[in-house]
């Protein structure tokens, strides 16, 4: 490992914003990031709780004129200190731009052996995209130089924000898709791996490829530890519906893909274990496209809870309603009484689909009312 490279370049201003905006469902909008000048896009990222008790949320800061996916951006910070309800009012940079294009979709996780690590896209070309790692062992004060979480391939691989996981027997594993048509070019229909690592992500191993069906389109997956150690990938894909793989092996080999009962556009859902209850809460659109105002479009935002490792989802819940809404690419976050939900919420009509991320806060109790 090569010594910590330190990267914050902005000294934060101590104030919060003051968003508090009750929501139909009764969450709470704490953090909204509209786009402005010279930032064109504000998008999908995830958080980590500090040792001091502070929140960090890290998310895709664009500069420029363009909100492509490809336009520049650098990964910026946001400090809450008291559990999510209020939020720093000025950017720290935590990685700068890197690659010829951007940084994106941002994974924060928290080591058994204490450090925080740090996944991201850089991206340099629609043939180069890799996710890279790096570690803080001082509370994201300072972080290593970055490490390539895929050597032995080549391409554009898709690694969602908040979707890297650590095992119970410690293993580091992540779901990418793959983009690449036998030629080398981009290709919309990914072919899906998981990558994992056994040294606290210094090396990293590939799965096979996860088996479907060519008719089925399969992109930008994720991955969940059930109780019984089997890991369940839930799959955004056309059909309707998420679409799920198994392994029994951790993550070394997959299962044919089968439909979920989770409805839904081809859109990303997200998943997580709430820590107090042990259950699984899902956030995705909740759209099976009878209604042709919203056919195919993401929205609306729902939760569900599932006691059974996700056959069955119950206590379902609208928590987004707006029918002009876009959101997607959900980063899910515990605190002791509240799921924080950081999220992409812009506008079909106004065209900023991925340019605004809000952050909503849900009271864990009230989600099973």
């Amino acid at each position: 490992m090569t010594k910590p490279f330190f990267i914050a370049f902005f000294v934060l201003v101590a104030t919060f914003n003051t968003v508090q905006a009750q929501s139909n469902s009764g969450s709470t909008i704490a953090l909204e990031l509209n786009p402005g000048n010279d930032n064109p896009r504000n998008s999908e990222g995830d958080f980590v709780t500090l040792k001091d008790g502070r929140i960090l949320f890290v998310y895709s800061h664009y500069t420029g004129g363009s909100t492509s996916d490809h336009a520049p951006a650098y990964l910026a910070g946001r400090f809450s200190k008291d559990g999510g309800k209020t939020w720093t009012q000025q950017d720290q940079i935590i990685v700068a731009k890197e690659g010829d294009m951007n940084v994106m979709s941002v994974s924060l996780l928290r080591l058994k052996n204490g450090k925080i690590a740090l996944f991201y896209l850089k991206k340099n070309s629609e043939q180069d995209c890799i996710p890279q790692m790096r570690l803080s062992a001082d509370e994201a004060k300072s972080w290593s130089e970055p490490i390539p979480c895929i050597t032995d391939k080549q391409g554009y691989f898709v690694l969602n924000n908040s979707r890297v996981i650590q095992l119970s027997n410690g293993r580091l594993l992540m779901a990418v898709a793959q983009h690449q048509s036998p030629g080398g070019k981009w290709q919309g229909n990914g072919t899906l791996y998981s990558y994992y690592s056994d040294d606290n992500g210094a090396t990293w191993k590939a799965s096979e490829a996860v088996p479907k069906p060519a008719a089925i389109v399969t992109q930008e997956p994720g991955v969940i530890e059930l109780k019984n150690g089997t890991i369940m990938m839930f799959i955004r894909a056309s059909g309707g519906v998420q679409q799920l793989s198994y392994s029994k092996d951790k993550g070394q080999s997959w299962s044919p893909i089968e439909p979920s009962t989770l409805k839904s556009p081809l859109s990303p859902a997200s998943i997580a274990r709430i820590p107090s209850t042990g259950d699984l809460l899902v956030v995705w659109n909740n759209n099976d496209g009878s209604n042709p105002e919203i056919k195919d479009k993401r929205t609306p935002l729902s939760v569900a809870i599932s006691k059974d490792d996700g056959k069955t989802w119950q206590h379902i819940r609208t928590i987004e309603t707006d029918p002009d809404g876009w959101y997607c690419y959900i980063a899910i976050h515990f605190t002791k009484k509240d799921a924080l939900l950081g999220y992409c919420a812009g506008s079909q009509k106004k065209v900023t689909h991925l340019s605004t991320t809000r952050i909503n806060r849900l009271n864990l109790a009230s989600l099973y009312q």
